[in-house]
């Protein structure tokens, strides 16, 4: 015998096991909502229907209207807009485009961190979500909770608690010389005007929204220095420019200079370029056309051009910069996003462990030892090290006595 049916809640796909509510708010507005178990569906219409019941009978017990999260959306735009990147803004609204169709007319203050959960593991099936995209709708929830507790709007953030998925993204690719050659010669038959775009992205690591969108405002011929007034962190930048990467700025200069000459002798109008990547019309936000097809006629696999980036910074690194410039250098946040390429410069692991080596023992070493030879030079090695702490430690004492 099946469970008596309750008006108002509906399985919207039979045999599903997923109950939603049907009811109408005290504006008269009609709303569905998802819950779940069915159970869990007759608790929630109840509850709908109390806050009904209020707001009809007993507004003065209630703080006002409720607050969607919809409205609380809204002006995180207006925050987003102001704060981050042209790029990282217009991502941002995109992911709320798509969680408002089930949230914009939820009460906010209604809103727990299981919905939130629930919603993001059943779109993550759904759009067969990584977890890092994953972890940018969890980022986008946060944001506009976190902006109504600043608001005062909220007194929590439901979103803390869901946490963030390991996205696994220690894995580095970049272009080897030998594929750098091939790609270069792919560019230079189909595509030469988009050279100066790669050379530039290998030899400075901008990412892609901060270079297709660059003006040529924030370029320094005189300093070889391209500043960024906001970058995704929202932090001002300022990259150094070598030999090639000036000499692919100069060319997209030299590029719009011969548009506009042609302009001319059709007679248009002159116009100013604001843009470094613009020759007639939109930033080139098409690089990937462009580069996936050169990528596989050079038959170069698993590379993006995001990957430009890990170029950047692995040949920094095995060229032994420092680790500290090289995340100034890329724009990170943090040293730990920079420590995934500490693998590639093993010669300073080596140094380092080196030290613990007297120097005669380094130039002294004989080719070939014995079981007994190694033994006495190991413990040769601890007793220099052990009288070193020692010293270290009684140097200190005396300093602050």
């Amino acid at each position: 015998m099946g469970a008596q049916k309750t008006t108002g809640v509906v399985e919207r796909e039979p045999g599903s096991g997923i109950w939603w509510i049907r009811y109408t708010d005290a504006q008269g507005n009609r709303h569905w909502e998802k819950c779940g178990r069915r159970s869990d569906a007759i608790t929630l219409l109840a509850k709908r229907k109390h806050e009904k019941l209020l707001r009809k009978k007993l507004p003065e017990a209630l703080r006002g209207r409720a607050v969607t999260f919809g409205e609380l959306a809204e002006k995180a735009k207006l925050f987003s807009e102001e704060s981050h990147t042209p790029q990282h803004h217009h991502q941002f609204v995109i992911k709320l485009q798509i969680i408002g169709e089930h949230f914009n007319e939820l009460p906010a203050e209604g809103i727990t961190s299981e919905d939130i959960q629930a919603w993001l593991l059943e779109q993550g099936e759904e759009r067969e979500w990584t977890p890092a995209t994953r972890n940018r709708y969890r980022d986008a929830f946060s944001l506009v909770f976190r902006k109504a507790v600043e608001n005062h709007v909220l007194t929590v953030n439901p979103a803390t608690l869901v946490k963030a998925k390991p996205e696994h993204n220690e894995r580095v690719r970049f272009l080897s010389v030998e594929e750098e050659t091939k790609l270069l010669t792919v560019l230079s038959a189909n595509w030469p005007e988009h050279i100066p775009a790669f050379l530039l992205s290998i030899h400075t690591g901008m990412r892609a929204s901060e270079q297709f969108q660059l003006k040529w405002r924030d370029v320094s011929f005189e300093r070889r220095m391209i500043s960024l007034p906001k970058t995704k962190t929202g932090k001002a930048r300022h990259i150094p420019l070598n030999a090639i990467a000036l000499h692919a700025i100069e060319e997209r200069k030299q590029a719009q200079d011969r548009f506009e000459a042609g302009q001319r002798s059709k007679g248009a109008v002159r116009s100013e370029f604001v843009y470094v990547f613009r020759d007639s019309g939109n930033p080139q936000h098409n690089y990937r056309r462009w580069f996936n097809e050169a990528l596989a006629e050079a038959k170069i696999k698993d590379y993006s051009w995001h990957c430009n980036r890990h170029t950047f910074a692995s040949r920094l690194v095995m060229a032994g910069v420092d680790l500290r410039t090289v995340a100034e250098l890329m724009g990170h946040s943090s040293i730990q996003m920079t420590m995934r390429y500490a693998h590639l410069a093993p010669q300073h692991n080596r140094a380092a462990v080196d030290r613990l080596v007297p120097d005669s023992m380094v130039t002294n070493r004989p080719a070939k030892k014995g079981a007994k030879s190694a033994l006495r030079e190991y413990e040769l090695v601890t007793k220099s090290v052990t009288n070193k702490i020692e010293q270290s430690e009684s140097a200190a004492k005396c300093q602050y006595n």
